[in-house]
């Protein structure tokens, strides 16, 4: 069919199928008879197909990747195909699978097709057939550009990075300046923490895409995490000065901490917001950001304003039900008891590596593995999933905390193969042959009784702060993912308590097993705090640690470059300036307030 849904003639097939007849024979007459087809009948998919085919025998890969492109172009207007991909778009997947799945039906040969099911199929999860679907979209056309970028990305977002990397590659050595390439390229480069090669990537990018405004922003954020403080600020105000309203480059800003906005930079960010359109996510990221802005010119009150819009928005995006934490932690304590324990000594992986930090956000987590990072005996890795992947793998596809049903069935044999799992798995993040290795991903004091069964040699240090500088610290904080709880007062409140009865009830069944430290004590008295973690740890003292500023390691989280400077009291007290606000928060913590630094009875927390 024609794309207006007439048929192409008989005619034009016959004389299509007597030219490729006549090609091992005569490859220039029939090129040549194949071009007077398509002057006669310019629409006619199959003959553009077949001219490709023949203008790459012949050598001519330039012809042969225009013309390729012209019957992509001509193919995706046919009525079939446009109905099943604006079912894809609408993201109609049940909708657009039997429908592109019949068109291909009619036309095998069809690389749009087999790139459209295949990216069904990759966001179905079947990982394999969307794999096989883009390897032969390129098959079909070899200068697909999209398959192949289809392809890198699919390799990518399966772990296989190397892959993804050569596939890359490929793909840019012919179109160098493919903006979505080098994109992907750089940004798996900062995955894999290849840091100079990510750098050169973004050059090569800035340099054919100048305009291109988020990848300034993404450039900014890599040099932030390596500590080029200055030049993250260029780069993301680059970013604003071709996108004014360029919501990752705002954010980007507010996250470095240590720098101050002026009234120039509130009244911008305010003029972003007023713009119509805009997506919910880049709405939430410049008013976290004007809300720094306002606190940076001491607007507290417009502060607190900006921060509560961008939660309000961001709770609408992922709504929060605290009785879901509430459950998954009850059940650990009724799970995990000294009975457990006692059952299950000498269990597990005999490894000592592990050094688990666990926290609310925002407490001074980073701080502490900076800390422990600067001893030599001691590897700085990062927030690793690797404790919760184990946890959801033991029950695929339960409910929270469904792992707790499992974790009594565990044998012997089976604790130890997890245990041991976790420190080769973990092994991607250790560059150094430094014995002993921080994991920091503050979540994984929901996962204490798993830890102690896999991994009963590893360290466990808790550092937390002030209920009321932590419950504000994390309401004016945008985080990317999971920490859904902070976007509500109440929920803040709630979280930190039902985080000190975990650690109330470990504290009782394991006495000493678990080290505590406040962010306060750790300021007040560095030295001191910095030698009974090192005790607790087991190693000697260290004078590196305390100048743990002077660690140059990557850092990934907001707190990046307030480690990077000495201890200050620099924000400790930030809440008081709020404190008329925070009624609500200071009402819903109750006991875990009042006792505060102590830790509360279990029983007054609910």
């Amino acid at each position: 069919m024609l794309p207006d849904g007439r048929n192409h003639s008989v005619d034009s097939e016959n004389r299509l199928r007597d030219a490729m007849a006549s090609f091992t024979t005569s490859p220039s007459s029939a090129r040549r008879e194949v071009e007077r087809i398509l002057h006669d009948d310019p629409d006619f998919l199959p003959a553009h197909r077949a001219l490709a085919r023949i203008l790459r025998l012949m050598g001519d890969e330039a012809g042969a990747d225009r013309t390729e492109l012209e019957a992509i172009s001509i193919g995706i207007q046919r009525p079939d195909f446009a109905a099943a991909q604006a079912a894809f778009l609408a993201g109609k997947l049940d909708a657009a699978e039997p429908l592109i799945r019949k068109h291909l039906h009619e036309d095998p040969r069809d690389p749009a097709g087999a790139l459209m099911l295949g990216e069904i199929a990759a966001r179905c999860g079947a990982k394999q057939e969307a794999e096989n679907l883009f390897n032969r979209a390129i098959l079909l056309a070899p200068s697909y550009i999209e398959a192949r970028f289809a392809l890198a990305k699919h390799q990518r977002d399966t772990g296989r990075y190397e892959d993804s990397l050569d596939t890359l590659g490929a793909l840019l050595a012919n179109r160098p300046d493919y903006l979505p390439a080098m994109a992907l390229q750089a940004a798996i480069f900062v995955q894999l923490r290849r840091i100079d090669e990510a750098d050169i990537a973004f050059l090569a990018m800035h340099e054919r895409h100048p305009q291109d405004a988020r990848g300034w922003a993404n450039h900014a954020f890599m040099l932030k995490t390596v500590g080029r403080l200055d030049d993250a600020v260029a780069a993301y105000r680059r970013a604003l000065a071709v996108d004014p309203a360029n919501a990752q480059a705002w954010w980007g800003l507010s996250n470095l901490k240590t720098i101050r906005f002026n009234e120039a930079d509130a009244k911008a960010m305010r003029s972003a917001l007023q713009q119509e359109g805009m997506i919910a996510d880049d709405r939430v990221q410049i008013a976290y950001a004007l809300g720094k802005a306002l606190d940076d010119l001491r607007d507290y009150s417009g502060a607190f304003a900006a921060y509560s819009e961008g939660a309000r928005l961001r709770l609408e995006q992922v709504p929060y039900d605290p009785g879901k934490v509430k459950a998954h932690i009850d059940k650990s304590r009724q799970t995990c008891t000294s009975a457990f324990f006692e059952a299950r000594a000498q269990w597990g992986s005999t490894k000592a590596d592990p050094i688990f930090i666990v926290s609310l956000p925002r407490s001074g987590s980073t701080l502490v593995e900076q800390i422990l990072a600067s001893h030599p005996m001691i590897e700085g890795t990062e927030e690793l999933h690797d404790i919760e992947r184990i946890a959801l793998t033991m029950a695929p596809g339960g409910e929270t905390g469904s792992w707790l049903d499992i974790l009594p069935t565990l044998s012997r044999e089976k604790a130890q193969e997890l245990g041991d799992h976790y420190i080769d798995a973990t092994r991607r993040f250790r560059f150094t042959d430094r014995p002993f290795f921080t994991d920091k991903m503050p979540s994984n004091w929901v996962f204490l009784g798993l830890i102690q069964t896999i991994l009963p040699n590893a360290k466990i240090i808790d550092i937390r702060r002030h209920p009321m500088g932590c419950g504000f610290a994390n309401f004016s904080q945008h985080f990317n993912w999971g920490i859904n709880f902070s976007y509500d007062l109440n929920h803040i409140a709630e979280f930190y308590a039902t985080y000190l009865q975990q650690m109330a009830h470990f504290d009782a069944i394991l006495p000493g097993r678990i080290h505590h430290v406040t962010y306060e004590d750790l300021v007040q008295n560095t030295e001191s705090e910095v030698q009974r973690l090192l005790n607790y740890v087991g190693l000697p003292y260290d004078e590196a640690c305390l100048r743990f500023f002077e660690n140059r390691r990557a850092v990934y989280t907001p707190s990046s470059e307030q480690v990077r400077s000495p201890i200050n009291r620099d924000g400790m007290e930030r809440w008081k300036n709020y404190e008329s606000f925070l009624e609500p928060l200071k009402q819903a913590l109750g006991p875990a307030l009042q006792h505060y630094p102590d830790f509360p009875p279990t029983r007054s927390l609910g």
